[in-house]
C-alpha cells in the first residue's frame, strides 16, 4: 500500500522553512525555489500544497499565529485555575515581548512580515486589524476587572488598553536589540499595570506550559 502523507505535518515543514529564511534574512527577496530547498521539497509540492509565493507567506503565518496563540494559552493557564485579571493582562503582554528562544523566533518572524507588509499594501491589509484586536481583548479584560473593583474605576479601559499594547509593542525591538534586557521590558509592563490595578503584586513570568481562555468579562 502507498504510505499515506499526513499533509499537515507536510505544509508545517513548509511554513517552518519560511520562518527559518525570515529571521536569518527576511522576506523581501525569498523565492519559491529557496523555500522548497530549505523545505527539502520540490517546488512543485510547495505549489501544491499553498499556491503562490503571496499565497505561501500568508499560509505559513496562519500557522506561525496558531502555534502562537497555543503557546499563549498553555502559558495562561500555568497561572492556575482562577488567576486574577491582572494576571491574564499580563500574560497577554508578556506574550509580545521575546522572553524566550521561542518568542524571539516567533518575533523575529514577524519583523520580517512587517517589512514585506509594508512594501505590498494588499497583503498588508490582511493583518491591519490584527493589533485592534488585542487592543479589544485587553480593554474587555480591563472593563472586567473594572466590574469586580479590581481596576480603578476611573480608568479609561480602552486608551489603557491601547497604551499597553503600543507600549508592549515598543518593547519588543529594544528587547531584540540588546537595548533593553527582557527583565527591563517585563518590570515596566508592571510598573503600568500597578497604575491600573491597586493594591497587586507582581507575579512571575509563567512558565511555558498550558492557557485556558480567560471566561467571557
Amino acid at each position: 500500500m502507498p504510505r499515506q502523507v499526513d499533509h499537515d505535518l507536510r505544509r508545517r515543514q513548509i511554513a517552518e522553512a519560511v520562518w527559518r529564511l525570515a529571521t536569518r534574512g527576511g522576506l523581501e527577496d525569498v523565492t519559491l525555489r529557496q523555500v522548497a530547498a530549505e523545505a527539502d521539497v520540490s517546488a512543485r509540492l510547495l505549489q501544491y500544497y499553498f499556491g503562490t509565493r503571496d499565497q505561501l507567506l500568508l499560509g505559513a503565518l496562519e500557522i506561525l499565529n496558531t502555534d502562537a496563540e497555543q503557546r499563549a494559552r498553555q502559558r495562561l493557564a500555568a497561572l492556575g485555575a482562577a488567576p486574577g485579571t491582572r494576571a491574564i493582562v499580563r500574560g497577554v503582554l508578556l506574550e509580545m515581548l521575546p522572553l524566550d528562544e521561542e518568542r524571539r523566533n516567533r518575533h523575529l518572524t514577524y519583523v520580517a512580515y512587517f517589512v514585506r507588509f509594508l512594501a505590498d499594501p494588499n497583503l498588508g491589509a490582511v493583518v491591519r486589524d490584527a493589533p485592534l484586536a488585542l487592543e479589544e481583548l485587553v480593554a474587555d479584560l480591563l472593563r472586567r476587572g473594572q466590574n469586580l473593583g479590581e481596576v480603578r474605576a476611573d480608568v479609561d479601559a480602552r486608551a489603557e488598553a491601547s497604551f499597553l499594547v503600543a507600549g508592549a509593542d515598543g518593547l519588543q525591538s529594544g528587547v531584540l536589540l540588546g537595548q533593553r534586557a527582557p527583565e527591563q521590558a517585563v518590570a515596566l509592563i508592571d510598573h503600568q499595570l500597578a497604575r491600573i490595578f491597586p493594591g497587586t503584586t507582581d507575579e512571575p513570568e509563567p512558565a511555558a506550559g498550558g492557557l485556558r481562555p480567560p471566561a467571557a468579562p
